[in-house]
């Protein structure tokens, strides 16, 4: 999976940090920062949260002294970031003559509606290993964290070592799991990502797409977005779980 908004870390290991009230972020979250329309709480490189800076460098400096180099190739994004893609694939499909219900299924295999993504919160990141020469094919491919695979060493870190700092990949490998493929890439900051998921949940979702461009959205009525919800949003690594 090929990512345009792709971060080199030494640019943000050297951002600073700001502190803030803790409680406040994880009780208080806007429905704008919720749904990636507003987050003011991003370091200033725009990358992740900044109560996720902190934790991220010191995983990221233990990495360091095990041979790997953590980086992040997408972080934060916004619900436009996230409308291009989805509209975008959208497109790609409907030309395959696919019907707006098959489209939407085959969208959600990897990729969130809109509004829906944890990425939009600044606690969620996609990883590669820095220290290693690139695969030729895409960087976020399950093939390149197994096996032979380049970042099969960081998968294997992250597995043993990411939970000290924090840090849950969020869709397992678990045949049972509902939702999204397992991605090996994909972590998410627990404590501030899980009371985030609280709010999301409560939130109303009947006018999240209310005067927005989403195609395919007359589909994406109460009940599809229910069985989304449950399946999709829900259907993550428990323990990041409300």
């Amino acid at each position: 999976m090929k990512r345009i908004d792709f971060i080199k870390l030494n640019a943000l290991a050297g951002i600073g940090f700001s502190v803030m009230p803790f409680e406040y972020l994880q009780d208080n979250p806007s429905k704008a920062l919720l749904t990636g329309k507003h987050n003011p709480y991003l370091n200033t490189s725009g990358v992740i949260h900044k109560a996720v800076y902190q934790p991220f460098v010191k995983m990221r400096e233990a990495a360091l002294k095990a041979g790997l180099d953590i980086q992040i190739v997408s972080g934060f994004r916004s619900f436009d970031r996230q409308l291009k893609i989805w509209n975008s694939k959208y497109k790609q499909y409907q030309k395959q003559g696919l019907s707006d219900k098959d489209i939407i299924k085959k969208i959600i295999t990897y990729s969130t509606i809109p509004g829906t993504s944890r990425h939009h919160w600044g606690t969620d990141i996609d990883i590669i290993d820095a220290n290693v020469e690139k695969p030729n094919s895409d960087l976020l491919l399950e093939q390149n964290y197994h096996g032979n695979g380049v970042y099969c060493k960081l998968q294997e870190w992250m597995q043993t070592h990411a939970h000290e700092f924090g840090f849950y990949l969020v869709y397992t490998n678990n045949y049972h799991r509902s939702g999204f493929k397992y991605e090996p890439w994909h972590y998410s900051y627990k404590p501030l990502s899980k009371p985030y998921l609280k709010s999301y949940l409560k939130l109303n979702h009947n006018d999240l797409f209310n005067n927005e461009n989403v195609l395919g959205k007359n589909y994406l009525d109460q009940n599809c977005l229910m069985s989304y919800f449950q399946s999709h949003l829900r259907g993550i690594n428990p323990k990041l779980l409300p």
